[in-house]
């Protein structure tokens, strides 16, 4: 993917992992719950790869965390 900010995308797919992992769900179990595959969430959270996401994805995977969907994108 070609993008002029993949360092935001790799901190977005690092804060979805940690959320995830705050909740206690595994790659496997969270990948089913918001319906995709766990390559495209190895994909999404992997520091190596800049993998974008939809907003409507974004949003289920907020919902699934139980936290606002700017959580994931407000910057420390």
């Amino acid at each position: 993917m070609n993008t002029e900010y993949p360092e935001k995308y790799i901190t977005l797919g690092l804060k979805i992992a940690y959320y995830r992992k705050k909740r206690g769900y595994t790659q496997e179990v969270f990948a089913e719950k918001i319906n995709k595959s766990v390559n495209f969430l190895a994909q999404v959270e992997g520091t190596g790869t800049v993998r974008g996401i939809s907003l409507e994805t974004l949003f289920k995977m907020a919902e699934i965390l139980h936290i606002p969907p700017a959580k994931l994108l407000e910057e420390d």
